[in-house]
């Protein structure tokens, strides 16, 4: 049998080079019997200096006389494939995943967004669409930046406040996206944003970051180090911000010394957008684009992602500021990844290429989304063990601004799903069919004053009859004459799938407009609440008042009006909608503010009150326009719990009922009241399409918790240094010397563990490797995950180090009396410290090694013990 495979690939391998030698070929670029190198060596030197600098920007126009077809390099699958017209499996936010502590689940999800995007660039291709942004594959992700500080807005984005936690899961995810094949690349990965880099987002386009040669390789780089030396990550994304005075894009110690020549990185590398400009803009480093221009090539940055600054390399050139040479460097590097990504090789050579669009959404991926949406719940409290409730109790009291908020769920640069699940509806679908589920939403963020609304229907009229004109167009831009028109009493119109809106029209891919006028009927004001999916504008008397045409991640917005009595507004709202169900409302009413002692009294019958609040990325991520209280700008101003959320959760915990807080967040929040005094406190993150489902899936028992904190949940805003601080003192599991809320690696389960056997050499010779086992059991009652982790502590006080250090972390399922002996292996380098110099040594003498479900010295309750033991290290 081996022999006959053998015989066939021969005969395979034998036509398919006559076949090539055969093929007449316009351009050698084309022959793939020829090896990449030389085929990207063959491409470049047909191009002009103009055609090579058009490819060097992030939109790559056509070049049609070779035949190379436009590409758009900038495509985003944080969790999941972003911001593309077409739906998506969403799972939950990578400060979610990375709270599964499970590397094996981050590959499969990576694994599964390549396939999804396979099928996405498969289509554009065939739509002859490769010029759109977000339909490419060259995905820039993952965000591998330390989540150092817990105000920054996009540490959302990222896999937590831990180096090897970060570095591990990065791993996987650039392994599970990129693929295994020998010859092409299923996806390129980019890893970002190198380096030192997080937040605050105000100041990131003219921030200067210096630290420590210490701080740099102990903790801002170790993650980069291992995508980039080991998971062969296939590009590099440099940040906004300064290193050391010179912006990263153009950094001698970051982008030289470091990537290129230490590292020996021969990928790609984008700038982060528009980060050119800043060169000259705001760093003021540079005195114009030209200048800026070639010293960021020169630097090995081969993208500019952004408008107009790579356009001055042609004159640049010509000024001899940056040779020809050295431009090709940057054009074959990113014409390789091309190549590798097989976007010049027949489809039947490339099994990628061959990708179904059924992929998309398939079962096998909604249920790891959901898998990992139950992963990531991390339950903090279970005081009496009030959890789980019982399916079959009366009546629920759901509250809270997450209870039904479809944006939290979804995080920041996600993608859209066709269906999902809020926490609202995870809990009706779970409980019994006899319970009643009641939603009160009380209180938003950080207010307690909401939108009462009012039926307004007999004031709208349109040509003396009353309500709206509405006009359906068959495509998204209101363009050319309406497919159909019609009158409609309201806007509040609803669509499944693919259902018909009107005549010809389907809810997929068109727009509409509504008419109306509007006559007041008193002296006053009026607010109107606009919703749609995907994007809407509304506009009174000809001036545009609420804009949300760009996919709408704010939910529904509002505008208040101003009126007199008896005039009349004109009143048109247009819309428009992707794929997916389709939504578009228009409410009216006024605003009231809660009163929350009318509500408990309104609801002293309830069996419990479920609050399913938090913040959200509605609130939280990247340069937003957002000025609330402790929020700005994208980032927090403190950590602290919105207080109108704490005066709810006093008024319900007041009722004597069970109180269960579900938490929704991208960051650490500080809770120190419901810390204390709240019976259950569960932290869902932003779970993704299936967050609903899982936090009921916990909440009722038929899923048993075992999530970590990738972060330290700190007491107090008096917990942390200044934000705009980037030494390490005093900051995360590593280096805070005072008591966490809640720890790094902290997290409940339903059941319990026991760690017993830890087996370790006695002395460790320099430079070998070590194998450590340890016994874990389940001894309580239930079924359930356990995350097993390795702490390593420094015994010598004389060097620098941080208090401790995760080595190792495995997650596995046990059930009731089932024991399993895990295995930890400890390389050269796990035994190493970092010196004040910057330079990996290996420790000598003792070292602490500690392992269980926690951090070593966890002062809080905790469901597992943890063992320890000292080992020698010797020359």
């Amino acid at each position: 049998m081996k022999m006959k495979k053998t015989i066939y690939c021969l005969i395979f391998l034998i036509c398919f080079y006559s076949y090539s030698q055969d093929k007449k070929y316009d351009f050698q670029f084309q022959n793939p019997s020829l090896s990449f190198e030389q085929r990207v060596d063959d491409l470049v030197s047909r191009l002009t200096l103009e055609e090579k600098v058009s490819q060097m920007l992030n939109s790559s126009p056509e070049i049609a006389r070779l035949g190379i077809p436009a590409y758009d390099w900038w495509n985003e699958t944080l969790h999941g494939v972003a911001r593309t017209p077409f739906k998506t499996t969403v799972y939950p936010q990578a400060i979610g995943m990375a709270a599964t502590f499970d590397k094996n689940s981050l590959f499969t999800m990576a694994d599964y967004s390549a396939l999804e995007g396979r099928a996405i660039y498969n289509k554009a291709v065939e739509l002859k669409r490769t010029n759109e942004r977000y339909l490419g594959l060259t995905y820039w992700t993952p965000n591998i930046n330390i989540f150092r500080d817990p105000r920054w807005g996009r540490g959302q984005e990222t896999y937590g406040e831990d180096p090897y936690l970060t570095a591990v899961l990065g791993d996987a995810f650039v392994k599970g996206l990129q693929g295994d094949d020998p010859k092409y690349l299923k996806a390129a990965a980019c890893a970002k944003h190198y380096a030192v880099h997080s937040g605050p987002e105000s100041l990131r386009h003219t921030f200067d970051v210096d630290v420590t040669p210490y701080e740099l390789w102990d903790t801002y780089l170790p993650a980069f180090r291992k995508l980039i030396t080991e998971s062969n990550v296939a590009g590099v994304m440099c940040a906004y911000n300064a290193f050391r005075t010179q912006p990263c894009c153009a950094s001698d110690i970051l982008m030289n010394d470091i990537l290129r020549k230490e590292w020996k990185f021969d990928g790609y590398v984008t700038s982060d957008c528009w980060a050119i400009d800043d060169f000259f803009k705001n760093h003021k480093t540079h005195p114009d684009a030209e200048s800026a221009a070639a010293d960021a090539v020169f630097h090995g940055t081969d993208i500019d992602c952004g408008t107009d600054a790579y356009k001055a390399l042609v004159q640049a050139v010509k000024n001899g500021k940056i040779s020809e040479k050295q431009i090709d460097i940057s054009v074959k590097r990113l014409f390789m990844i091309r190549f590798r990504l097989g976007m010049f090789d027949p489809v039947s050579m490339v099994k990628y290429a061959q990708t179904p669009s059924s992929v998309l959404e398939s079962k096998e991926h909604q249920l790891h989304a959901l898998k990992m949406a139950r992963q990531s719940i991390v339950l903090l409290k279970n005081e009496k063990n009030i959890l789980p409730l019982n399916k079959n109790l009366k009546k629920i009291v759901v509250l809270g601004p997450n209870a039904d908020n479809a944006i939290s769920i979804l995080g920041n640069y996600n993608g859209t799903p066709s269906k999902l699940t809020t926490v609202l509806q995870g809990i009706k679908e779970k409980v019994s069919p006899d319970t009643e589920v009641i939603y009160e939403k009380a209180v938003n963020f950080t207010n307690d004053t909401l939108l009462v609304y009012k039926d307004l229907k007999n004031q709208y009229s349109y040509e003396g009859k009353q309500g709206f004109k509405a006009e359906y167009y068959n495509n998204t831009t209101l363009s050319g004459q309406p497919e159909a028109v019609r009158s409609e009493s309201e806007i509040n119109n609803f669509w499944q799938e693919g259902e018909v809106v009107i005549q010809n029209i389907k809810a997929n891919h068109f727009s509409a407009r509504y008419t109306t006028n509007f006559t007041a009927d008193q002296d006053g004001s009026v607010t109107f609440e606009l919703k749609a999916d995907d994007g809407y504008r509304f506009i009174i008397n000809g001036k545009e008042v609420v804009n949300a045409w760009q996919k709408n991640r704010w939910g529904e917005k509002t505008f208040k009006l101003e009126t007199k009595k008896n005039t009349v507004y004109k009143i048109v709202l247009e819309y428009w909608q992707g794929e997916g169900k389709a939504e578009v409302s228009l409410q009216t009413g006024n605003f009231v503010k809660t009163n929350f002692a009318d509500l408990i009294e309104h609801h002293k019958n309830a069996d419990a009150f479920i609050f399913a609040g938090g913040i959200s990325p509605q609130l939280e991520g990247e340069e937003m326009p957002v000025d609330f209280p402790g929020f700005k700008g994208g980032d927090r101003t403190s950590i602290l719990f919105p207080e109108v959320q704490t005066k709810l959760l006093k008024a319900l915990q007041s009722s004597g009922k069970p109180v269960v807080f579900a938490m929704m967040t991208g960051s650490a929040i500080a809770i120190p009241w419901e810390a204390e005094n709240i019976p259950a406190i569960l932290n869902i993150w932003y779970g993704g399409q299936s967050a609903g489902t899982a936090a009921a899936d916990v909440i009722f028992g038929d899923y048993n918790p075992a999530g970590r904190l990738p972060v330290t949940f700190y007491k107090n805003d008096s917990d942390l240094p200044s934000f705009v601080d980037y030494k390490m003192d005093n900051k995360t599991y590593r280096y805070f010397k005072g008591t966490p809320l809640y720890g790094f690696g902290y997290g409940l389960s339903y059941t319990s563990f026991k760690y017993s056997d830890l087996k370790t050499p006695v002395k460790i010779k320099k430079g070998q490797s070590v194998s450590i086992l340890v016994k874990v059991a389940n001894t309580g009652k239930t079924e359930g995950e356990e995350v097993a982790q390795l702490y390593l502590i420094n015994q010598d006080t004389a060097i620098k180090t941080p208090l401790k250090s995760l080595k190792g972390f495995e997650r596995f399922n046990l059930k009731p009396g089932e024991n399993k002996t895990i295995t930890f292996n400890l390389s050269p380098e796990d035994l190493s410290y970092v010196t004040p110099e910057g330079s990996l040594k290996q420790y000598e003498g003792k070292i602490k090694i500690s392992i269980g479900g926690s951090q070593p010295d966890e002062k809080l309750l905790t469901k597992s013990n943890v063992v320890s033991k000292i080992m020698q290290l010797e020359n």
